[in-house]
């Protein structure tokens, strides 16, 4: 049996999008074509499982094999209720629709589908104009043609990154929209390798969108040869959507152990115990920029005790998501998140906040990315890693990376190569100034500087002009009069010559 590779699914689910485009927006497309994938996911391994009860106990009476069969104790992944299996939807060419709602409800109902609940409910299938039964007849039979159970595929995470390409598919289209719940990939790259999570750490992302951050350091631990289910997953997500593709996306990733908290993560952080926060030894994030509507009401309160640094400005959240991550991190935890660049050096309410943050030692380095890196911004923005557990050599001082210029372009947007990732973290790595590129600063020098962390304050990018040699060019100056004025001499002889006066 032919095993289904990752190019042959991307392009599935890609004739999935083509066959919804015109009727839903892309940042609409996830909803429908994720619940049906994974509709689709779970029949086929529910089916691998069902065979298997079969061929093992094919001594035993068949009417006994049939009650295994409907026993949701006998399974390992999830249950398949009967209204639920793909036997029954396949062929539907009316309706389909109410029964698709009717089978994600099936599937949230059922006891042992725990961690599905509220998560396959979330896209209404009987929306006729917008998602009429032909189109939905389309999706059935092209998830239909493939086999997605662990036997039918070429590499267990083979269904994780083809979701991941049509998360990354719908950022591109989507433009500002997708890039809500998509981080590009090298920028996700360089925070996972700076934090190097271990396969004991619990990892939090409180803005955590479909879930990208997480599933990299997972995939980060699997590469060191570690096992990847001791990590201990947490994230929270306002959208209910996007939530649901976080589950969703977890599950897939083989992190069924994962807690995806919905809900306001200022307003009403998930991560509390009592009166304070869980805490966790890696924090990483990609938090909205410069947010108006953030909650400050909640930061005057200090809810949590988050906001001893100080509240920041109505109109600008960013610093409410930094001082959350750093409540949420342990006595020994690590932090990386992204920024816009006006955090680092706008004064009042903010430079307050960075001037306790920074006498607290807990910068340790700031690193400036190239512009247009985001969907649906242009701006550059920054990544700030902090630490509580600082290396003794690394006390007192700040690692400024300037990165700006390290990317290629890629149609309408930059792009970090892998060249550009392995300098950045290497940079980071080694601690040291590096001409044009990184500087160690110390606490003192920031202080003289007013606490200001503009990176082109401490980082000179700039080409040193050649030096003028003035008596070349003096020389060069003379050269050139004493040839003029034998060429106007010669002008002169011929005007002469032919009756006319001298120029």
């Amino acid at each position: 049996m032919n095993k289904l590779n990752l190019q042959t699914l991307e392009t599935k689910l890609w004739d999935c999008a083509n066959v919804l485009r015109g009727t839903l927006s892309s940042s609409q497309y996830m909803d429908y074509i994720f619940g049906m994938m994974f509709l689709k996911r779970m029949n086929d391994q529910f089916d691998l499982e069902s065979r298997k009860i079969k061929e093992d106990n094919d001594q035993i009476p068949k009417e006994f094999i049939e009650q295994m069969i409907e026993d949701a104790t006998s399974y390992e992944t999830f249950f398949v209720p009967e209204s639920a299996r793909w036997e029954k939807l396949k062929d539907l060419n009316l309706n389909i629709g109410p029964e698709l709602d009717k089978a994600f409800k099936a599937i949230e109902d059922e006891p042992k589908n725990t961690e599905l609940i509220g998560v396959l409910t979330t896209a209404n299938y009987n929306d006729k104009e917008r998602v009429p039964d032909a189109k939905l007849n389309q999706l059935l039979q092209i998830f239909d043609s493939i086999n997605l159970s662990n036997e039918g595929l070429e590499k267990p995470d083979i269904l994780g990154d083809a979701y991941m390409y049509l998360l990354k598919q719908f950022a591109d289209d989507g433009g500002k929209k997708g890039g809500e719940f998509y981080t590009p990939e090298g920028i996700k790259e360089v925070m996972v390798q700076v934090l190097q999570p271990k396969e004991t750490d619990s990892i939090y992302d409180p803005t955590t969108g479909s879930a990208g951050f997480l599933i990299n350091a997972i995939e980060y631990v699997k590469k060191q040869g570690k096992n990847h289910r001791n990590v201990q997953a947490y994230g929270q997500e306002i959208n209910l959507s996007t939530w649901a593709i976080a589950k969703l996306n977890m599950l897939l990733h083989d992190a069924k152990g994962s807690i995806i908290w919905k809900g306001d993560t200022i307003r009403d952080p998930q991560n509390k115990e009592g009166a304070t926060l869980k805490t966790f030894d890696k924090v990483i994030a990609n938090p909205p920029f410069s947010l108006k509507n953030w909650g400050i009401e909640t930061a005057e309160n200090n809810s949590y005790h988050r906001f001893s640094y100080g509240v920041p400005p109505k109109s600008y959240g960013d610093f409410a998501f930094v001082e959350h991550m750093i409540a949420s991190l342990n006595s020994k935890g690590k932090m990386a998140t992204v920024v816009p660049h006006g955090i680092l050096f706008r004064g009042g309410a903010e430079g307050k906040i960075r001037q306790g943050i920074l006498e607290d030692d807990l910068f340790e380095a700031i690193i400036g990315l190239p512009s247009n890196l985001f969907y649906g911004t242009g701006i550059p923005a920054a990544i700030l890693v902090l630490n509580k557990n600082k290396p003794v050599d690394r006390k007192g001082n700040v690692l400024f990376i300037d990165a700006s210029d390290h990317f290629v372009k890629n149609g309408n947007m930059n792009e970090l190569r892998e060249e550009d990732i392995q300098g950045i973290v290497d940079a980071y790595n080694q601690f040291e100034t590096i001409e044009k590129f990184a500087q160690v600063v110390s606490l003192e020098d920031i202080r003289e500087n007013d606490y200001n962390l503009n990176i082109s304050r401490y980082v000179d990018t700039t080409e040193a002009e050649p030096e003028i040699d003035i008596n070349a060019v003096t020389k060069r100056i003379k050269e050139r009069e004493g040839r003029l004025v034998a060429s106007r001499t010669q002008i002169n002889g011929f005007l002469r010559e032919l009756g006319f006066g001298e120029i």
